[in-house]
């Protein structure tokens, strides 16, 4: 780590250090705070088990390794060059929504779960497009965050609106709407994972993870309707399988060396 790359882009490096606190600390006060968010909201056919949030951890810690990274030449490339001002626009927004759903304005809360989505596949879409990974480094502190990140945004889409325009489970049986509308979100979250799994040659194995797990986290939950409960398990299924698929994928890139940027070009997320 040189000096002068140390020096440079100092004010944002800075601005993501203490976004980071900021959302980590709003995250610890969720769970340990004197208001509970997770598994004290509203109770909808697409709320998942609480264990489901505990990826939000694995955010944490890898997102503490990115804003380390930064600090790094190669790290400064992609997140302070690349990245830019993206990253805390990502952080402030998702902090944003956390609290927002935490305090039940779920339909604020589903703006702005858009809003961290389309930000993130922006982010996602660079990384995977035009930075592919040089080292072990790049790996776990650049591409994992942004693709766990993605897949498990991409499921608080429709937890959210569940959320926002869903009926309450534990006042109403899930009638004939509501199983359709539960049916074509697992349908889509399973699609995603298929999508992460054929984005590029090896794959996209953490998204294809954070699909198949949110979709555990539903069947587990789901008890009061059988149709919502057993779907909920088909499909995780199903996203595990793609789970395979990727796995696949990363052995044979590995035997076979690098990828062109033109085989890389994700599926999913925007530019």
């Amino acid at each position: 780590m040189s000096t002068a790359d140390w020096k440079d882009g100092l004010l944002l490096k800075v601005v993501n250090v203490f976004l980071y606190i900021g959302f980590l600390g709003s995250n610890a006060y969720s769970i340990a705070g004197p208001t509970h968010y997770y598994g004290y909201g509203k109770e909808t056919y697409f709320t998942p088990a609480t264990w489901t949030f505990g990826i939000w951890s694995l955010i944490h810690l890898l997102l503490l390794g990115t804003v380390v990274y930064q600090f790094f030449d190669n790290g400064k490339k992609v997140i302070i060059d690349a990245i830019n001002w993206r990253l805390p626009l990502l952080i402030l927004l998702n902090t944003c929504y956390i609290n927002l759903w935490g305090h039940g304005r779920y339909i604020l809360a589903f703006i702005f779960s858009l809003l961290v989505s389309s930000t993130v596949s922006h982010i996602y879409y660079i990384v995977k497009k035009h930075h592919a990974p040089e080292d072990i480094n790049d790996e776990l502190w650049i591409h994992l965050p942004f693709s766990v990140w993605h897949g498990f945004t991409t499921f608080l889409i429709f937890v959210t609106g569940f959320d926002a325009f869903g009926v309450n489970a534990l006042h109403h049986h899930a009638g004939v709407f509501t199983k359709v509308f539960v049916f074509l979100s697992l349908l889509f979250l399973e699609s995603t994972s298929a999508a992460y799994a054929f984005s590029c040659p090896e794959g996209d194995l953490a998204g294809s993870i954070a699909i198949a797990w949110s979709l555990f986290g539903v069947f587990d939950h789901q008890r009061s309707s059988a149709f919502v409960h057993w779907s909920s398990l088909i499909f995780a299924v199903l996203s595990s399988v793609w789970i395979g698929k990727a796995i696949y994928g990363m052995f044979t890139r590995n035997r076979s060396g690098g990828l062109i940027d033109s085989e890389r070009a994700p599926l999913i997320g925007s530019s």
